[in-house]
């Protein structure tokens, strides 16, 4: 198998501390039930089992916790397209195996990544900042992807950075639509494969036959 996309944002991560992670994952919770916005610092200590103490020891606020929740979350999506993405296989197959990790992902934590797409732009500079920073290693992917033997001995050329920031912000919107309708996130599997392989130019070329 080739070797698979990863980006820095992947391979240079560090485990949190236990009381770091308890408080995010105390955050993610909240917002699972009650939404990021009516989420206040009390909620996130009481569902992590802690203290404001240790809250305030980790994070200066509740922003500063969702952004560091968000940033760990976009890591591990990365990691998990990434990983199941194999650099060997036809371009459309490839395309099938990302957009089913990327769906696998979303199922995982659902209200999470809507909040990712819908409340972090909310937070002005900030989070306009944390956005595009969180897109990088996607777009850094998208590309690695596109960029092989694989692709190139099918005629396909390298996919510029605005093409993939398009399939991206396609997809989030997408995603985020689904979740905020109540629908099944993996219903969107085929028609974002579809999509995404047109997109892409990754679609086989069809016989006459």
């Amino acid at each position: 198998m080739a070797r698979r996309p990863t980006s820095p944002a992947v391979t240079d991560r560090v485990l949190p501390d236990p009381f770091r992670q308890r408080l995010v994952d105390g955050l993610a919770d909240s917002i699972t039930e009650i939404g990021y916005r009516s989420t206040t610092v009390a909620d996130i200590v009481r569902r992590a089992r802690t203290s404001r103490r240790t809250f305030y020891a980790h994070f200066p606020d509740k922003e500063a916790c969702f952004v560091a929740l968000l940033t760990d979350a976009s890591v591990e999506v990365a990691h998990k397209v990434g990983a199941a993405v194999d650099l060997s296989a036809p371009g459309p197959d490839q395309v099938r195996q990302a957009v089913e990790a990327w769906v696998a992902a979303v199922q995982f934590r659902p209200a999470v990544m809507l909040s990712w797409i819908r409340d972090l732009p909310t937070l002005g500079v900030t989070g306009h900042s944390l956005q595009r920073e969180l897109m990088e290693p996607f777009i850094s992917m998208i590309q690695a992807i596109a960029d092989t033997d694989q692709w190139r001995s099918a005629g396909l050329g390298p996919v510029s950075r605005e093409l993939a920031v398009m399939l991206l912000g396609g997809l989030r919107e997408l995603t985020a639509s689904t979740v905020e309708d109540g629908g099944q996130i993996e219903s969107i599997t085929e028609l974002a494969v579809h999509a995404c392989t047109a997109l892409l130019g990754a679609a086989p070329v069809e016989s006459d036959a």
